[in-house]
């Protein structure tokens, strides 16, 4: 594919389809039941689930798919998309109106395009980066980082988002920002790109979580950096399973953060 926008409007009709009828579960009574991992899942996930990989399958019939509920291994295919049908299940099945539809596509296992919705707060946020150019944008506007880093005397007056069990990881009770934890790992890790705040960690983010974000961040110049192993993520392995497979993560907005970013998340590191 040498035209990766060309793929949006289908991607954009997909994804307020999905919303549309997530946000009308969303207003029903919600029940939920755990999986074996420990997190939750709906009647909503799967059926999302269902509809975005059967319309992925429809449209392109030669991509490979791999779903949080359904396909878990990476097919052997030049391209794939990886889908995250309701990222946020715990705020959705508990009436907290942050939660996301996100996907991925992978060429060779390596994130070129992806795309997330957030329907209860109408967001879209979505990029390319590949060798004829990269882009971002929120709500189709151009998405950029600050050209300057924010002042270092000034902290407390920035955002610094984490999962609650990143804060475990870290054995942290205490942050230099004004902490927000907002239970969806594609948008924790996005409010860097959409400028809400200079930093995110995930300490147990999965492929589906970060497939779509990671080429977002990347198109704008954010700080990405693998915090298991300090080792690349991508590109994936094909017909490898990645149900049980965590990639913690830690993005910042700026290089002049990272040194600070690194020694907070050091009990991260073997």
């Amino acid at each position: 594919m040498n035209n990766l926008p060309s793929i949006l409007p289908f991607i954009q009709e997909l994804t307020k389809q999905v919303g549309d009828r997530l946000l009308a579960d969303f207003e029903q009574a919600r029940v939920a039941i755990a999986k074996d991992d420990g997190s939750l899942v709906t009647k909503s996930d799967r059926w999302a689930d269902a509809y975005i990989k059967a319309a992925l399958e429809k449209k392109f019939p030669e991509y490979g798919v791999l779903t949080e509920e359904s396909t878990q291994v990476l097919p052997d295919r030049e391209w794939a998309w990886v889908v995250d049908p309701l990222d946020g299940t715990t705020n959705f099945a508990r009436g907290i109106p942050i939660w996301g539809i996100s996907l991925g596509l992978l060429h060779h296992g390596t994130p070129v395009f992806g795309y997330v919705a957030i329907p209860p707060l109408r967001q879209n946020i979505y990029g390319w980066s590949d060798e004829h150019g990269s882009a971002a944008f929120f709500n189709d506007t151009p998405i950029h980082l600050p050209e300057t880093s924010p002042d270092p005397d000034a902290l407390s007056n920035y955002f610094f988002s984490a999962c609650s069990r990143s804060l475990e990881k870290m054995g942290r009770s205490k942050f230099p920002f004004k902490l927000r934890m907002l239970g969806v790992a594609s948008y924790n890790i996005l409010t860097v790109a959409i400028g809400s705040t200079i930093g995110a960690v995930e300490a147990t983010p999965k492929i589906w979580d970060i497939a779509a974000v990671w080429v977002i961040l990347k198109a704008i110049g954010a700080i990405w950096i693998p915090l298991e192993d300090c080792q690349n993520i991508f590109p994936l392995e094909m017909g490898k399973d990645y149900s049980s497979r965590s990639f913690p993560t830690l993005v910042v907005s700026h290089t002049e953060l990272l040194l600070m970013a690194q020694e907070i998340t050091k009990p991260f590191i073997p």
